[in-house]
């Protein structure tokens, strides 16, 4: 039998699946590993939002086949958050459609609007699916480079210009999953000034819109007069409202890129669990200082994770933003981590600085981290912490740590 599946043989091995194998291995040990790799939020959903959940799963009208846009209730729903959020219209008959979590909704979108010969363009680092999901849907990804020293709208002219054919998309995401990079409005106005003038559409993942800091206010994409004109907004309840495993998320903007999704969709699948659409509305609607709860407890563990790197000599600036700390690798390993490599190295393997330092954290300081390379090739010099641990469980992680380091 041919086993030679196109799409499965353009995806490129899963980086993380390694430290998951270790650090599975490890707790098979009876090993305490301290898991800071994966962004799955720990706390609860707030009880008013399950409490819904389960007044809805008890009425049989709502155990049928729900609308693969989402319901109209939730919709509405939708349009008044952001309304309210940061004052944008959203019509939700033509301009919104609810996603199972943003993952999805943008793994669709790509899958109904680009193919081959199609050029996304995709910063990088990244969250493995922007660059994955075109991938999927076979188009081509051209990068942009999020350097530390560079201009990122230089970098994005000179990516369109070596574009051939022309991109077709632009996916971006503020707050930024892993570099943590914030914004402010004037960035999203020229965003919109270059969709327009190259013609390009645009995807902004704004997962993090509510996991913000000291002050800082992420700004909607739509916020920008025209911006619905050019490109589309993805959000997810995941973790605003700690609703992970519930998969609710929406999309929202121009009527052409939503009416494309809304039409793959219809073909795919039949919307998420009633029940859980009408819970959603009420976490929209409903009290949101749940919300501000998430937030205070997140920015506490960045504090103890930030503090705690920086006591023992690893400088790392404290995020304004999302559940993960971005932190380059302490100078001085390099030696260490290229004779750790020689000495295990595997048929094919090449050596990556993040990917063995990963490694070492698991053995030697029994935490977990992302290793920076699974983010794109410009992520290779750091590691992405998720602050998905109470704060004693990530004191006892830096104290590991130290040991690796010294």
């Amino acid at each position: 039998m041919d086993s030679s599946f196109e799409r499965i043989r353009r995806l490129p091995p899963y980086v993380f699946a390694i430290v998951n194998a270790m650090k599975a291995e490890a707790r098979r040990r009876g090993e305490d590993i301290i898991d800071l790799g994966m962004g799955n939020p720990d706390g609860p959903t707030p009880p008013h939002i399950v409490d819904k959940l389960v007044e809805a799963a008890r009425n049989p009208r709502n155990h049928r086949y729900s609308a693969s846009r989402g319901i109209t209730k939730l919709r509405h729903a939708i349009a008044s958050w952001y309304k309210r959020r940061f004052d944008v219209e959203i019509d939700p008959e033509r301009e919104a459609i609810v996603s199972i979590g943003s993952k999805e909704g943008l793994s669709h979108l790509m899958l109904a609007t680009t193919g081959p010969g199609d050029v996304v363009l995709v910063p990088t680092p990244t969250y493995p699916i922007h660059s994955y999901s075109v991938v999927i849907a076979g188009g081509e990804v051209r990068s942009v480079p999020l350097r530390d020293d560079g201009d990122f709208f230089e970098d994005l002219q000179e990516a369109y210009k070596l574009s051939s054919p022309r991109p077709k998309f632009l996916i971006l995401n503020y707050p930024h999953n892993p570099t943590t990079r914030v914004t402010d409005l004037d960035f999203f106005r020229r965003v919109v000034e270059f969709a327009r003038e190259h013609k390009v559409y645009v995807v902004h993942d704004f997962a993090y819109a509510d996991l913000t800091f000291d002050g800082y206010k992420a700004p909607s994409f739509l916020q920008v007069p025209g911006a619905k004109d050019v490109g589309v907004e993805l959000f997810s309840l995941t973790k605003s409202y700690n609703m992970a495993g519930w998969r609710v998320g929406f999309c929202c903007g121009n009527p052409e890129l939503v009416a494309a999704l809304t039409q793959i969709k219809s073909y795919l699948d039949y919307g998420i669990f009633q029940p859980i659409q009408i819970a959603s509305i009420i976490a929209l609607n409903g009290p949101q200082d749940c919300v501000a709860d998430i937030v205070g407890a997140t920015q506490k563990r960045r504090d103890t994770l930030i503090r705690g790197l920086n006591r023992i000599g690893w400088q790392v600036e404290k995020p304004k933003a999302t559940m993960f700390v971005w932190a380059k690798i302490p100078d001085g390993l390099d030696k260490t981590l290229k004779a750790r490599f020689r000495a295990k190295k595997r048929k094919g393997e090449t050596f990556s600085k993040s990917l063995e330092f990963a490694k070492l954290v698991l053995e030697e300081g029994k935490a977990a981290v992302s290793p920076g390379i699974g983010f794109g090739e410009y992520g290779d010099g750091y590691v992405r912490f998720a602050l998905v641990e109470n704060e004693h469980r990530i004191r006892q992680a830096v104290q590991g740590i130290r040991k690796v380091l010294s």
